[in-house]
């Protein structure tokens, strides 16, 4: 059994000297209390414009056979002058290095695989899906899952028990909130049969909705009666941005970017032994740092499935759970040779800075930092300790945040949005990055 202290940040990480390949783009990090894991990295894509072009949704996928796919997307200016922002790429050497495979008018993607199938799922409004028969090689044109719908997500993670493959996209349910809209985001856990063909939309079962703004009685009012936690940390203004500040809004509450987990520990107060519950972590986004959202499907015996809110034993709700990064895009992967989740998320340092001290050329709130990338683990998707810093970019602008990984071998492997100097700001970055964790259950303490 592993145990640590809950939030066990960089003074307990003795175990972090470890050997990264010889990849490009060393920093040195000589004198420091902390050496990145993986600070050396492959570059996966680099914007051809910084200024007008900024890089997104990374996600990577391994295959049985050793073979790395990854995609991310092009977006800005070269998605207004039409061209497929989407690219999917494969690598056969560990990724030193890729070969463009395939483009496609999709955004917010992620890649996985249902039995010998790939596939590559996401949005253009309406859900969209690819299809690859030969280890992404070649892949289908996207076809439509929905039709007049508005969706939203990001590369986040997938999970296969019982022949079935679960993921969860986001259905953006109304226009009510005039800006970033993540209050009116339903996140729906999809199912389907990993045997069947997944392009069609009859192959997948979509969960019961959850909205954001119906669950915080006084969202509306702009009164959310979520006291004694500072939740919101600055007022909102529904149904518009509260400006704070020059290039400083607070948009409405909400979540997004779900991942799904069971719960594996029999002696776990979720546990369900019948094997019929999902929980979904999201990101919040409250003005704060240290929470994630939570929420749970059940699986019914007609094969419907329900989303409500978790209950703790006392009866209370649990809408909002201590979490570190959870006010930023995570990644969650459960590694069957620990037992254990491993957490793949952003490091926040700076978010009580007032407004006026802030960096000019920080991005956004101070709660939106997006330079450190980190990983925990934990035995229960409660308590995590820390692992590691994987990445740290250079100065406001240089990010290394966004990032989906997959287990190869003993390592983990890692897709980042990153950026360097000439981004546009943290958020907007230029480049897509590969990263090596080597070894990484030796980080288990």
């Amino acid at each position: 059994m592993h145990s640590c202290l809950p939030f066990c940040f960089p003074v307990l990480s003795l175990a972090l000297l470890i050997s990264v390949p010889p990849f490009v783009h060393a920093a040195s990090f000589a004198g420091a209390p902390i050496r990145a894991l993986a600070q050396d990295h492959v570059v996966f894509d680099e914007s051809p414009d910084p200024a007008t072009i900024p890089l997104y949704t990374p996600g990577i996928l391994r295959l049985s056979g050793g073979r790395l796919v990854a995609a991310s997307e092009r977006a800005g200016q070269w998605k207004k002058l039409g061209n497929p922002w989407a690219r999917i790429k494969t690598s056969d050497d560990g990724g030193v290095t890729w070969t463009l495979r395939a483009t496609g008018g999709i955004t917010h993607g992620r890649l996985f695989q249902a039995g010998r199938i790939l596939y590559y799922l996401g949005h253009d409004g309406d859900l969209m899906i690819m299809r690859s028969d030969d280890d992404g090689l070649t892949w289908s044109e996207p076809v439509p899952l929905t039709d007049g719908q508005s969706w939203h997500q990001t590369a986040a993670n997938v999970w296969h028990t019982n022949g079935n493959v679960y993921l969860v996209m986001e259905r953006s349910t109304s226009r009510e909130i005039k800006g970033w809209g993540v209050g009116m985001l339903a996140p729906v856990l999809m199912r389907a049969r990993e045997a069947d063909d997944l392009t069609r939309r009859e192959s997948w079962t979509f969960a019961s909705e959850l909205v954001f703004a119906d669950l915080v009685p006084g969202y509306r009012e702009n009164d959310p009666q979520t006291d004694l936690f500072g939740i919101p940390f600055f007022a909102q203004t529904f149904p518009t941005a509260h400006q704070l500040a020059p290039r400083r809004p607070m948009h409405p509450m909400g979540w997004l970017e779900t991942n799904v987990v069971q719960i594996t520990d029999p002696d776990h107060y979720w546990y369900d032994p019948a094997g019929k519950t999902f929980h979904l972590f999201m990101r919040t986004h409250t003005g704060s740092t240290g929470y994630a959202a939570l929420a749970k499907v059940i699986e019914n015996d007609d094969g419907t499935m329900t989303t409500s809110l978790q209950k703790a034993p006392s009866g209370k709700t649990l809408l909002f759970l201590p979490f570190p990064g959870g006010q930023m895009r995570f990644h969650i992967l459960y590694d069957d040779n620990t037992r254990l989740y491993w957490l793949l998320g952003t490091q926040a340092t700076d978010s009580m800075v007032r407004l006026e001290a802030m960096d000019p050329d920080r991005y956004d709130l101070p709660n939106n930092e997006r330079q450190r990338l980190v990983l925990h683990f934990s035995k229960n998707m409660v308590d995590w300790c820390f692992a590691g810093l994987v990445a740290i970019g250079p100065g406001n602008k240089g990010s290394r945040h966004y990032a989906s990984m997959d287990i190869d071998g003993n390592d983990l492997v890692i897709l980042a949005r990153s950026g360097d100097e000439r981004a546009q700001s943290a958020h907007n970055g230029n480049l897509v990055t590969f990263h090596r964790v080597k070894n990484f259950r030796d980080l288990v303490y």
